[in-house]
């Protein structure tokens, strides 16, 4: 009998302990939205980067002058430390504005388009040839000697049933970033790519391609065209044999040597255990398109907020807080692996990094990487997270930059905004600061800090 009235004081206090905690952390997220809902500076922060500095493309003056930016108001929130950390990133230029048009007897068609990021130039007057259709990068290779002396369009649309919309981008992605390579090894002209959009317009969307092992005569030029253009090509070419159909495009860009950058990188060191790192980040380069403020300057806002809101209300973290806003995501994470290179060195404990880089759209929960007993402690906290209609918390998950540092007992998270529209915007001369909205983007940054407030305050488990 006395073990069971034992046992019952015992369920009973930890019961009433953890009802105590639960309204703690419910009552510092309340603080913690309040102040990014009502005092933030994310906002401001886009706003002067989007329309001060614009586009940041690796390697561009624009870029150099973020990274100051960057680190300058980094200074001003008073951290421990603020510092820049060297990479080397690759240089390329797009040039003066692409030009295209659809050729037939009956007349001609223009259609909007962009380089491809990483594309070699057309020849001064263009590239004039007969197109080849195909939906995959296997019907390329199928083809083979058949795309010779061709410029080969590739268009296979991002699959409408998937509701996940990097899903249906997953799905698609790989005509653009190897459709030149593939087609160039055949004999292929040049190539075209149907934008990687859900959405029918006439916005182009550039993005990174690759040329792999190709001998230097086996580097053709490559564009995205727009979805409007892509239909319009695709159903022209059904009347190909009444039409003698043709396609032109010119570009001028060019791969110039790789220059030196910086990852920056801003601290608040922990109080109890300093050497346990947990990082929060985005992307600080962007497109050479539009202003970069989806992709990713939301995601290096609502980082740098996060530090700001645990200065402003004075929470002492006990593990150090570190904010890293990456160089070169776009061109081949050049940031996020120098980054995991020199924490390797010095034999840094990263426990938790988590990123924004999927727009300034409302939060709607987060994707985890870890073990099991890190996700079911996650997703305890759901309930806490619920009143801010954040409510999906899924495996799998974190971001480019940050997948260098994954290591078989840390914490990955990725921020997973509301993804409907951000395909309207990514890599594309729409993707503007008046695109994001003021209240999305600060519940986004507030649910970054929230989580990160929860993982400082009780840290990871180490065991699977």
């Amino acid at each position: 009998m006395k073990i069971i009235v034992k046992l019952s004081i015992f369920l009973f206090c930890v019961t009433i302990w953890s009802q105590n905690v639960n309204k703690k952390d419910s009552t510092q997220l309340r603080s913690i939205y309040t102040e990014a809902l009502t005092k933030g500076r994310s906002y401001n922060w886009l706003n002067y980067l989007s329309k001060n500095i614009g586009a940041r493309l690796a390697g561009s003056e624009a870029e150099k002058k973020a990274i100051a930016w960057a680190k300058d108001e980094l200074d001003k929130l008073g951290l421990t430390k603020v510092w820049l950390q060297p990479v080397t990133v690759p240089h390329w230029e797009r040039g003066e504005k692409e030009e295209a048009r659809i050729v037939t007897k009956h007349g001609e068609f223009k259609v909007d388009i962009c380089a491809l990021g990483g594309s070699i130039a057309t020849s001064k007057d263009g590239v004039l040839a007969e197109v080849i259709e195909v939906k995959s990068i296997k019907e390329v290779e199928d083809l083979g000697a058949k795309v010779k002396g061709k410029i080969v369009f590739l268009n296979r649309a991002m699959p409408a049933d998937k509701i996940e919309t990097f899903r249906a981008y997953g799905a698609t992605v790989d005509q653009r970033y190897s459709g030149a390579r593939v087609a160039g090894k055949f004999g292929a002209v040049g190539a075209i790519v149907r934008s990687m959009n859900l959405k029918i317009d006439n916005i182009p969307h550039t993005g990174s391609m690759n040329y792999g092992e190709n001998a230097e005569n086996e580097k053709i030029p490559t564009a995205a065209i727009s979805t409007n253009g892509a239909e319009l090509l695709s159903k022209l070419l059904e009347q190909k044999d009444k039409m003698e159909l043709k396609f032109f495009f010119k570009q001028s860009c060019e791969i110039l040597p790789d220059v030196a950058s910086f990852n920056v990188i801003g601290e608040i060191k922990g109080l109890h255990y300093p050497n346990e790192i947990i990082v929060v980040g985005g992307h600080l380069d962007s497109w050479d398109l539009g202003e970069g403020a989806h992709d990713d300057g939301a995601g290096v806002v609502q980082s740098m907020e996060v530090l700001r809101i645990f200065k402003e209300l004075k929470i002492k973290p006990k593990r150090t807080i570190r904010v890293v806003l990456f160089a070169n995501e776009e061109f081949g994470l050049s940031g996020g692996l120098g980054y995991a290179a020199e924490a390797e060195k010095k034999k840094e404990n990263h426990i938790v990094a988590l990123e924004s880089d999927s727009g300034g759209f409302s939060p709607r929960g987060f994707g985890i990487t870890s073990n099991d007993k890190n996700y079911e402690q996650i997703v305890q906290w759901k309930s806490l997270f619920e009143p801010y209609n954040i409510h999906i918390f899924t495996k799998g998950g974190g971001g480019a930059d940050i997948g260098p540092l994954k290591k078989d007992n840390n914490v990955l998270l990725g921020l997973r905004p509301d993804s409907q529209r951000y395909f309207d915007y990514h890599h594309t001369d729409a993707d503007v600061f008046e695109a994001v909205n003021k209240r999305e983007l600060e519940l986004g940054a507030a649910t970054m800090a929230s989580m990160i407030y929860l993982l400082d305050t009780y840290g990871i488990k180490t065991k699977k």
